[in-house]
């Protein structure tokens, strides 16, 4: 994941047009408005099912890339087929180049995007409905993600196409479906039913209002008014405690805010504005939800003030979660209750080690945990364990008849498969990591069509036929690209 997606691919937006090598997706740019019918056409993409666009006005936490955010839909769409088995030639990323504000990228002589300001109001709205008509045009049944738009333009989008064909946000409803999931897990544990969670929310964007809504539907489905449940939501935006009557409010912030009249009897450090300490310190919150790209705003007298106000609090920060799960030898039975499943990663035996689980081969609960002191590789075992191996030729029919033998009752036979002699030998040395290996190459799996009957090396060196049983899980580290994989 790390490789794939984020962080590495922000970089690989901030430096697209560098490393630039080959096309990758559609660009629509603003000029070619008139011919996207035209482009979408081309018999290759006859078979496309999922489309991931974006337009790179809010990369990540990086702003606007321009054309540059062509590496988030190429990402996302990467991870659809890691992870849910949809073939390549199934996706497309698609890049609505409307220009870009950033005047890096416009002075960059290399930038192979539309040098132009960003097209906004009424011709940026014009443009998306030619795109999405052409798109319904062309595939009717198909999956459109929006990904990476701006919190002005997200949310407006989604609520007016959601109803001509099948779309969602993920910074809106995918980060909201994850937020909302790991609170009623949590709620679960406290005892607390969700009609009496009191929230405070950091960050009032797309992310963050998409959680509120979603967490409000399910407070107003278990019995509260609309109104009441609104009352339970407190969103800290950078101007502050979001609150009636305040400037520059978008359409999905304004069912956020706070009436004044609530604050006034409120005490506040500084008079006039509200910050998260000071909600956390007046509404003592039982929920803390971090949505916001701004380190270090959980800072300690915030997190004091909460655990104070409340026995068992819930947190939900993606940052500080993934931190905390890194630190070797960290004691997380007496942290808050914490949404774990945001922003946390299962890591192997290296902290470069990313163990991706492939489709059909085996559950979650089927994954190996080592106690402490005792490593183990790509296969679950321990470091000089013995495996079993297929050699092929006469080594390999040796040991098929060592195997039968033993089957039958026989003597001599040992787990590791076949005699003692050059075959044995040579297993040996694979273990011991000779050749510049550290383990045995692991092959491919027979379950993703286009990996079937490959085996690839550590180095990504050699492709041969193999034999040999597929591990559950399949080990990423810096050496390895997993699109190339993808595509042997």
């Amino acid at each position: 994941m790390p490789l794939v997606y984020t962080p590495t691919v922000g970089e690989g937006c901030q430096r697209f047009s560098e490393i630039w090598r080959k096309p990758r997706g559609i660009f629509l740019s603003y000029p070619n408005r008139h011919r996207i019918r035209e482009i979408l056409a081309a018999a290759r993409f006859d078979r496309v099912k999922v489309i991931v666009v974006s337009d790179g006005e809010r990369i990540l936490g990086l702003g606007d890339q321009g054309a540059g955010g062509m590496g988030i839909p190429i990402g996302k769409l990467a991870l659809y087929t890691a992870c849910a088995g949809i073939h390549p030639d199934e996706t497309l990323p698609i890049l609505l180049d409307v220009g870009t504000n950033n005047r890096e990228r416009l002075d960059d002589p290399i930038y192979i995007g539309w040098r132009h300001e960003r097209v906004t109001g009424a011709d940026y709205d014009a443009f998306i409905e030619e795109f999405v008509a052409a798109v319904i045009a062309r595939w009717p049944d198909v999956v459109l993600q929006w990904e990476d738009f701006a919190g002005s333009n997200a949310g407006r989008l989604l609520e007016k196409y959601r109803d001509r064909l099948c779309t969602f946000n993920d910074d809106i409803q995918g980060t909201a479906a994850v937020a909302a999931g790991a609170v009623m897990a949590a709620i679960n544990v406290t005892g607390a039913p969700l009609t009496e969670q009191r929230i405070a929310l950091l960050g009032a964007g797309s992310a963050g209002c998409g959680i509120a809504a979603l967490l409000l539907q399910a407070m107003v489905d278990d019995g509260l008014s609309p109104e009441d449940a609104r009352r339970r939501f407190f969103a800290v935006d950078r101007g502050g405690l979001l609150l009636e009557g305040m400037i520059n409010l978008t359409t999905v912030q304004c069912p956020l805010a706070q009436s004044r009249d609530m604050i006034a009897d409120w005490s506040l450090r500084k008079p006039g504005e509200v910050d998260l300490l000071d909600v956390v310190s007046n509404v003592r919150p039982t929920v803390l939800i971090g949505v916001s790209g701004q380190a270090g705003v959980f800072t300690e007298p915030v997190i004091r003030a909460m655990a104070r106000g409340v026995d068992r609090p819930l947190r939900g920060d993606p940052a500080a979660a993934a931190r905390l799960d890194q630190r070797p030898g960290a004691d997380r039975r007496r942290q808050p209750v914490r949404a774990r499943s945001l922003g946390r990663t299962d890591r192997g035996d290296r902290p470069d080690q990313q163990l991706l689980h492939l489709p059909g081969r085996g559950s979650r609960a089927d994954r190996l945990e080592s106690p402490p002191g005792h490593r183990r590789d790509v296969h679950g075992r321990r470091p000089g364990a013995r495996r079993a191996f297929a050699p092929s030729g006469r080594q390999g029919r040796a040991a098929a008849a060592a195997g039968r033998s033993a089957a039958a009752g026989g003597a001599g036979h040992r787990p590791g498969g076949g005699a003692s002699g050059p075959g044995r030998r040579r297993r040996r040395a694979l273990q011991r990591g000779r050749n510049g290996r550290t383990h045995p190459r692991p092959c491919l799996g027979a379950k993703l069509p286009a990996l079937r009957q490959a085996e690839m090396t550590l180095d990504a060196q050699a492709l041969t036929p193999s034999r040999r049983r597929f591990p559950r899980y399949w080990p990423l580290n810096g050496r390895q690209n997993l699109i190339s994989a993808l595509r042997v």
